[in-house]
């Protein structure tokens, strides 16, 4: 298997995981602490991976320069972002659902890549991202609506909105994490991934931590009381973001995207046993088409 693949398969695991975790923080933490612990709890994780891996390779730790650290820095904004907007979309529907909005992050990557990076993608690939599109709405819109009228309606919705915007972001923050990797032309591709996730997770710290301090002063404390169970959620953001990382810099975005839409099948996995959300039969032919869409994709 190549080592794309697999990190990206392994980076869906992780993210639902962690998304999974951090949607338990919801009911001690805010919004904005429950999304700052994956930044915040991911710094020291990331550092020990970092040493690790120039242990056991005797590598060399690339340079950030003025323009790899301004992508990460967006990147890394964006993220946020996206983060903010997938937690909020939780509410309104339940955590299948709402993660389920934010992977139409497939088809928005796929596109900012052609525009932004020049990427292009096999029919048999754009095939396979046409219909996890189609399993997403699928998903979400299956036993709710009855008419195109009432899918249009449905998708205005605050969940759908919420969904739609996380995955805007967090196909704008791929394109920006693989631009800061193409700069820092590491010789070792893995290490700069661990770098790159290391920076972007101390400006994210820095970014949202500062506005949590500003406007939620009382949730800081709260942030740090509840270590036991937001360490979790940054190690398992952590080791998310390096597999993301690493698949950005050896795979073309819309690719690692289009195979990450797997994260659903794990999502109502966890709904299911962990958050005891009920299964629907919708959801286990949503969940086949979302796996013959990544067969498609991989084979194009």
């Amino acid at each position: 298997m190549p080592l794309w693949l697999a990190a990206t398969l392994s980076a869906a695991l992780f993210q639902c995981w962690r998304t999974a975790l951090q949607q338990k923080l919801r009911g001690a933490l805010s919004l904005n602490a429950a999304a700052v612990v994956r930044y915040l709890y991911g710094v020291p994780p990331g550092l020990v991976l970092v040493g690790a891996w120039w242990w056991a390779t005797d590598g060399t730790i690339p340079h950030f320069g003025p323009r790899a650290l301004l992508l990460c820095a967006l990147g890394g904004l964006l993220q946020i972002f996206g983060t903010v907007f997938l937690i909020a979309s939780f509410a309104p529907r339940g955590f299948a659902v709402g993660t389920a909005y934010s992977k139409t992050e497939a088809l928005q990557g796929a596109v900012f890549a052609i525009i932004l990076l020049g990427e292009h993608l096999s029919a048999l690939s754009w095939a396979g991202i046409a219909l996890g599109v189609c399993a997403v709405l699928w998903l979400s819109l299956a036993g709710q609506v009855s008419s195109l009228r009432q899918a249009l309606r449905a998708t205005a919705q605050p969940a759908a909105l919420c969904g739609v915007a996380a995955g805007s972001c967090f196909g704008l923050t791929g394109i920006a994490i693989r631009a800061a990797n193409q700069d820092l032309a590491a010789a070792d591709t893995v290490l700069g991934a661990l770098c790159t996730v290391v920076v972007t997770n101390v400006m994210q710290t820095v970014m949202q931590g500062g506005w949590l301090l500003a406007r939620e002063p009382a949730s800081v404390a709260a942030v740090f009381r509840n270590w036991r169970n937001a360490a979790p959620v940054g190690l398992l953001s952590s080791l998310g973001s390096v597999c993301w990382f690493t698949g950005f810099a050896l795979a073309p975005v819309a690719l690692v995207r289009s195979v990450g839409q797997v994260e659903i099948v794990f999502t109502l996995a966890f709904g299911r046993w962990y958050l005891k959300e009920p299964l629907k039969p919708r959801d286990a032919v949503g969940a086949l088409l979302i796996v013959l869409s990544v067969v498609l994709v991989v084979l194009g």
